[in-house]
């Protein structure tokens, strides 16, 4: 073969292996790009979001519901709603990372800031203020007109970390130098403060400790819930229950749903879920809103 010859035949070799595309090498034509697949869209992790059961199970379905759908909207993300039965359990999610955002009772917040770290993020409005009371219910036609009128009766408590349900209400029986044990027949837990109202409504209970915020949205939608009550005290003003994050949230995640959260009352859609929920608007809140709480557990050395 001529020396010609040979150079000829390596030149077409070297375009040829030029030209080979490797089998395993994906070419991305940028004139055609198409949408994600479904199915890895499908694959998005949802936020997760636990509602600590302040009312019964059904009641904080039906009333987060619209709330929950416009945070998915907004985020162009889905939503998962977590619950559980106690406050504890709640906590629990929030300090393992197992749920990414919580709307959560005032003892709740401060034990959860106290023991690893959780952090507020907003909290609701409700006429205009960010506070609430504890309301002392019994049967309408119970002659009790203070604490002291139910020494030996019957008492529905809402969730062993309460402010309202539990702590304030075993503050008021440690004033008169007594327990819940000694000073009550019997006591037992709703672990919600809508079903506390029906437990004293119906008679199954002779008083209850409940959120004057959930009392008043109960009997808006359940009238002949205050024809069966009546309010006997009502304590000092605590810091509202907020909306908190756990520790491992990142910071952009936490500035955007702030954002998303604090904007509700600027869109028609919004109002409408913060409406559903029994708010005005979600507004920016200190931690000092909730001392008075800290010192209520302080004085009744309770965790």
């Amino acid at each position: 073969m001529s020396m010609n010859r040979f150079l000829q035949l390596f030149s077409l070799i070297l375009l040829m292996g030029c030209s080979i595309t490797p089998t395993n090498t994906v070419v991305i034509q940028l004139s055609n790009l198409q949408p994600l697949p479904e199915a890895l869209a499908a694959e998005v992790k949802p936020l997760r979001v636990a509602v600590a059961a302040i009312i019964s199970p059904q009641g904080t379905a039906d009333s987060y519901a619209p709330l929950l759908d416009y945070l998915s909207e907004k985020l162009e993300r889905p939503v998962q709603l977590v619950q559980r039965r106690t406050y504890a359990e709640v906590n629990e999610l929030i300090k393992t990372g197992d749920v990414d955002l919580a709307f959560v009772c005032t003892s709740a917040y401060v034990i959860g800031a106290r023991d690893f770290g959780m952090q507020l993020l907003a909290a609701p409005q409700v006429l205009g203020e960010t506070v609430y009371h504890s309301l002392l219910l019994v049967p309408i036609d119970s002659p009790a007109q203070s604490m002291a009128d139910l020494r030996g009766k019957v008492f529905a408590f809402t969730d062993p970390i309460s402010t309202t349900g539990r702590s304030y209400p075993v503050s008021m029986v440690k004033q008169m130098g007594e327990t819940p044990e000694s000073f009550f027949q019997r006591t037992f837990f709703t672990y919600s403060h809508d079903d506390a109202i029906r437990a004293v409504a119906n008679g199954v209970a002779d008083g209850a400790a409940v959120d004057s915020l959930v009392y008043a949205f109960a009997i808006e939608r359940e009238p002949a819930l205050a024809a069966k009550t009546r309010i006997i005290h009502q304590s000092p003003a605590f810091g509202i229950p907020p909306v908190v994050i756990g520790p491992t949230v990142r910071p952009q995640v936490a500035d955007e749903l702030r954002m998303i959260l604090l904007q509700m009352a600027d869109d028609a859609n919004g109002r409408l879920a913060l409406e559903q929920a029994g708010f005005e608007k979600f507004v920016l809140i200190d931690d000092t809103a909730y001392d008075s709480v800290r010192e209520l557990k302080l004085t009744m050395n309770d965790d």
